[in-house]
């Protein structure tokens, strides 16, 4: 694939030096800096040859560079979060041109497949009255959010398949838990790399599933993954749908 890599940071990097040991080309590299190889702003000329551009900018810039590319009539894979707001005048955009977008809150495969596999186990838990549930997150102590997206993403699963529970609680509890709530503690301390742990608890035993993070590589690997599969489709589509289709085809 010839790619433009736009928001040229520390993802961008990465998804360059994934892209390059896969034997894919890197056409450009756009970020508002601008230096050397890398232009500040997204014209035509850079994009012609591209098969797919791979967005990893800041969320004020991504809606336009999105609505940039789709008049360009390139195809584009989004990792940048923030900009979901935009999300209905970025379809617009998309069918307008009749050109096509992958997007994703995190584009780590293991990831994504550990959030389908929690979904599975709630499922298969949840007749047992036997089993409690609860979750566990990890990270370095520089993270700005607690708990994590993906740890809130990991509730949203729990409460809509395990009916058992009926919200989450994350703050510090003084009481007993109730047979309803959902505990999702957070940690933060020292460089952990993103930790999520899902547990299904009984008198008998425990049963675990475990994610870590190790580097930003997965995200890489998961966004070449989208823009291999997005060849020659329209429309905009999440990074779900592509492993939907992707497992079950």
């Amino acid at each position: 694939m010839k790619i433009a890599i736009i928001g040229y940071g520390k993802m961008g990097k990465e998804v360059e030096q994934a892209a390059l040991a896969q034997g894919h080309h890197i056409i450009a590299r756009v970020s508002p800096g601008g230096g050397r190889l890398v232009s500040p702003v997204i014209t035509e000329n850079l994009l012609d040859e591209a098969d797919v551009c791979i967005e990893f900018s800041k969320p004020p810039a991504t809606p336009s560079n999105i609505l940039r590319i789709a008049q360009l009539g390139k195809p584009v894979i989004v990792g940048t979060t923030g900009w979901y707001q935009h999300l209905s005048l970025v379809k617009k955009a998309i069918e307008k041109n009749g050109t096509a977008c992958v997007y994703a809150p995190n584009f780590s495969l293991g990831l994504n497949l550990f959030l389908q596999l929690i979904e599975k186990a709630a499922q298969l838990f949840h007749p047992f009255e036997g089993y409690d549930v609860f979750a566990m997150e990890t990270h370095h102590r520089h993270k700005l959010d607690s708990p994590s997206g993906t740890a809130n993403e990991i509730g949203n699963i729990i409460l809509n398949h395990f009916p058992r529970k009926r919200r989450v609680i994350s703050e510090c509890l003084n009481r007993p838990i109730t047979s309803d709530e959902l505990h999702l503690l957070s940690a933060r301390a020292g460089y952990f790399p993103g930790t999520h742990s899902i547990i299904f608890d009984s008198v008998a035993d425990s049963v675990e599933l475990v994610h870590r993070a190790r580097s930003r590589a997965d995200f890489a690997q998961g966004a070449l993954l989208a823009a291999r599969w997005i060849q020659s489709r329209k429309g905009i589509y999440t990074f779900n749908q592509v492993l939907d289709d992707i497992l079950h085809n």
